[in-house]
Parts: structure tokens; C-alpha cells; sequence
């Protein structure tokens, strides 16, 4: 929505969006002054780049963890996904140069006519390729472009895992939704849009999964059976009850040319279904690929076939993940992790990039990841793989040995079916108890307190 650059700057400035600000970012209000001053940036980095404007919207776009179902999603199946707290965010404005201009902090400026959107094969692999894409997509749902000038900050990381190149294509779609077609097309369909520009201008063989956990947010499950129209659903899931943080560890390894890896994998997985007689996987029985193995084998190879039993087996343990969040069984929930992640290791082989010696950063992440936890949580590889972050599910009390911890809650009543294992807890006239873990460096703790009809309260604390 277009308003004032001013009163933007203004609301800003004074915490009026702070409720907003905190429900978006999952995060206290005294913490929103840092994502206001985010917008408040990018407002003026639009003024930097393309001069003053009257009016302007921001938005904003997340990235996204892929909690189960490796490379399922590009063979129709099941994904369990969900979008994080760090995002992609932006301010747009209108120009009078019928041309899209985009400035992404760091990056260089990508000028697009819109009178000339066919894709271009020189153009693969960039930018200016996603964007031709995403406006010719929404052309052809009626959308009347004209000129716009956007400006783009991220604490995504790229190459990370994380997928900023989803964030982008779904920010790029939001806003394109916002100010040419009155947000009428759905959250599902701009998700679509950016998988499309990515498949047909980009010239990447994706799924659909990333885009759709940036674009619908929150922890979702989808079915993929009719990629036309995924199934999509919630599931409420509260990692605290389980005494559980969701992390996840950057590798430290891009994945900048690394495309040709990611692709082998829906190209091999759609040659095994072809010789079953399917297109994707889905398509295909597993009965049935098991009676054509020594043919699979034969034409396909056998890193093909390894890479189809983890397919469908991976397929099957969304189910299972997803049944067994609802029900809060957080130990089968921890172990399906762990099933799928070896199988992504030793089946789909998206751990180590082929021929790589020196450099397996992804793999040595999980190693030490798995030392550290020691048989407790869960670690698998992340996302597309190869490079980029491994996931943990790592149990509170052993975070961060640098800094303080929660390690429960509970208050003075001496009967309670109530969790200790979590970050809140009913108090009892007035009292509650934290039990905290310092760190190994000392240094002062902030220690916030909220309910419900009080101020939030701040203490400090004191690591000798």
C-alpha cells in the first residue's frame, strides 16, 4: 500500500507499528526499534538511489527452513516447511519511465524495460532474469505495469540455505501484487510465479517449496500431487515444549556454482520415472519401481535409483513428522529428522558435491554438530545441499555456552501439569521461577519479562 514517505518515516519513528512489528519479527516489543529503522533505511536508500518520491510502500518477504522432505517437492510429494524471522524487506515507488528498477544493497542496479519481456537466454543464471520473468508472469494475469523504482535490504544469507533467491522472487511478487493488481492474486500463486521465472528465465529446474514457505509463512505442510493446486496446511507446532531451539549452521560453502548439482537431481529422479512410465516419481508406485529396478539401474545408473528410494522414502515421513507434531511426539519427531537426514547422505548424495576432497564444509558441519549434541536433538543437511547450512534441532539447555540461557520455567504452585521446558509458565500470587545456565564469558544478561495487562519489564544481570 502506497502512503507518504513522510508519515512512514514519521509512524516509523514514534512506534506506531511496533505491534505490528513484533507479531512479523516473533520478537518483544522494545526489540521492534531495530526492524523499524530497517524500513526507515531502505525508505531513504529509495531516495538515495532514485530521488524523492511522494509516495512509497514497503514490504517485506522471508526466508525459509525446510523442516521435511528433501527434494521431494520437484516429484510432486510432500514438504513440511516454515518461514524464519530474518526477511528480505523493501520500498517501492512508482517512476514515469515504464522501466523496473530494482537496487538490492551491495548489488549492482537492474533496469527492466517493460515494453520487452521475453526471456533471454543471455540473461540466465542473473537478476535481471528473475525480474523479466516475474513481470511478464503477472502481464499475463492481466496486470497494466508501469514504471517502479524499488529498493531492497536483506539479513537473508545468500547461498546460506536459507533461500534468499525465494525471498527475492516472492518480495518481487508481493510487490508487483501490491501495486498492479490490487492483491488480488493468492499467496500460492505468487509462490507459482517465482518458481515459474525461475524454471523458464533463470534457466534452474526447482521445486515449489521455497517460494511457498516465503509466500504463505509460518510452519506449513503441502502435497504436491497437483503442483496446479498444492494441498496446503498449518500445523501449530511449539518447539518449547519440547525444550527445543530450531538452528541452523551455515556451512560456511556457497552454493555459487553449484547449479548443475542441484539440478542432477530432478533430472536423474524424472529418468527413473519415465522408465516406470510416470513423469515424476509421484507418478510411480513404489511397487512398481521396485519390479523395474535392474532396468532403472541399467539406464539410468544407480546413483539414480539410491536417489529414488530416498524420495519416496522421505515422502512418507512427512506424513509421519507432521503426525507426530500435532501430537507433540517430540522423540519419533527427532528421530525422523535423523532418518532423513541419513538418507539424504547416503542416498541422495546432496552432502558433498561429486569429486569435491578438500572442501566438504556441509559434511563436516553435521560431523561436529553431531558431536556437540551428543546423541540428543537432531542434525541434517539443509535445504538443496551441497553447500550452504545444516539444521539442528538442539535442546535448549545445551545452547551457546557464551551467553546466558533459559533452561525452564515455573512458577510457586506446588500442582501443575505445566511444562518446565519452555520460556513462560502461569504464576502463583505473582511469582514465577526461570532457571537460567550462565555462559563462559562474563558480561551482563538481559533478562526480559512479559504478561499479559502489565508492562514488559527488563532486568539485568550480572556473569562473573
Amino acid at each position: 500500500m502506497m502512503r507518504s514517505v513522510s508519515v512512514w518515516k514519521q509512524e516509523l519513528a514514534d512506534g506506531t507499528h511496533t505491534s505490528r512489528l513484533a507479531a512479523l519479527y516473533c520478537c518483544a516489543p522494545e526489540q521492534t526499534p531495530t526492524q523499524a529503522a530497517r524500513y526507515a533505511a531502505v525508505l531513504d536508500g529509495l531516495e538515495t538511489t532514485f530521488g524523492s518520491h511522494t509516495e512509497a510502500g514497503l514490504y517485506s518477504a522471508p526466508g525459509r527452513t525446510e523442516i521435511g522432505g528433501n527434494h521431494t517437492d520437484h516429484q510432486h510429494g510432500r514438504v513440511l516447511a516454515g518461514s524464519v524471522n530474518i526477511d528480505m524487506i523493501a520500498a517501492a515507488a512508482p517512476n514515469s519511465l515504464n522501466q523496473l528498477r530494482v537496487q538490492s544493497e551491495g548489488y549492482d542496479l537492474c533496469v527492466i524495460d517493460l515494453s520487452d519481456l521475453a526471456a533471454r537466454k543471455e540473461e540466465e543464471n542473473t537478476t535481471m532474469a528473475l525480474l523479466r520473468g516475474e513481470c511478464e508472469a503477472f502481464r499475463q494475469r492481466g496486470a497494466k505495469l508501469s514504471g517502479l523504482d524499488v529498493y531492497i535490504s536483506s539479513n537473508v544469507p545468500k547461498g546460506s540455505g536459507v533461500s534468499s533467491s525465494a525471498a527475492f522472487e516472492v518480495l518481487i511478487g508481493v510487490i508487483l501484487n501490491d501495486c498492479f493488481m490490487a492483491e488480488k492474486v493468492s499467496p500460492i500463486a505468487i509462490a507459482q510465479i517465482g518458481q515459474w521465472a525461475e524454471n523458464v528465465y533463470f534457466g534452474k529446474p526447482c521445486g515449489l517449496m521455497d517460494q511457498m514457505a516465503s509466500s504463505v509463512g509460518n510452519i506449513i505442510t503441502i502435497d504436491f500431487a497437483d503442483p496446479a493446486h498444492p494441498a496446503v496446511e498449518p500445523v501449530q507446532v511449539d518447539f518449547s515444549k519440547a525444550g527445543l531451539a530450531l538452528c541452523i549452521l551455515d556451512s560456511g560453502a556457497d552454493h555459487a556454482d553449484l547449479t548443475d548439482e542441484y539440478a542432477a537431481i530432478p533430472s536423474e529422479c524424472r529418468a527413473v520415472a519415465a522408465v516406470c512410465g510416470g513423469e515424476v516419481l509421484r507418478d510411480v508406485p513404489f511397487e512398481t519401481f521396485l519390479a523395474k529396478l535392474p532396468e532403472c539401474r541399467k539406464q539410468c545408473g544407480d546413483r539414480a535409483v539410491l536417489r529414488a528410494f530416498h524420495i519416496y522414502a522421505d515422502n512418507e515421513r512427512v506424513a509421519k513428522q507432521v503426525a507426530a507434531l500435532r501430537a507433540d511426539d517430540f522423540d519419533t519427531f527427532l528421530q525422523l529428522v535423523t532418518e532423513s537426514g541419513l538418507s539424504s547422505w547416503e542416498y541422495l548424495q546432496n552432502v558433498i558435491p561429486a569429486g569435491y576432497k578438500e572442501h566438504q564444509e556441509v559434511a563436516v558441519t553435521i560431523a561436529a554438530a553431531k558431536h556437540f549434541l551428543r546423541g540428543k536433538g537432531a542434525v541434517r543437511v539443509h535445504g538443496g545441499g551441497f553447500a550452504g547450512t545444516v539444521q539442528a534441532f538442539v535442546p535448549v539447555e545445551v545452547l551457546a555456552d557464551g551467553g546466558v540461557s533459559l533452561i525452564g520455567m515455573g512458577s510457586a504452585l506446588y500442582k501443575t501439569d505445566e511444562s518446565f521446558l519452555q520460556n513462560h509458565c502461569r504464576a502463583y500470587r505473582g511469582r514465577a521461577l526461570a532457571v537460567l545456565k550462565a555462559g563462559s564469558k562474563p558480561g551482563k544478561a538481559a533478562v526480559t519479562i512479559n504478561s499479559a495487562g502489565v508492562e514488559p519489564v527488563t532486568i539485568y544481570l550480572e556473569e562473573e
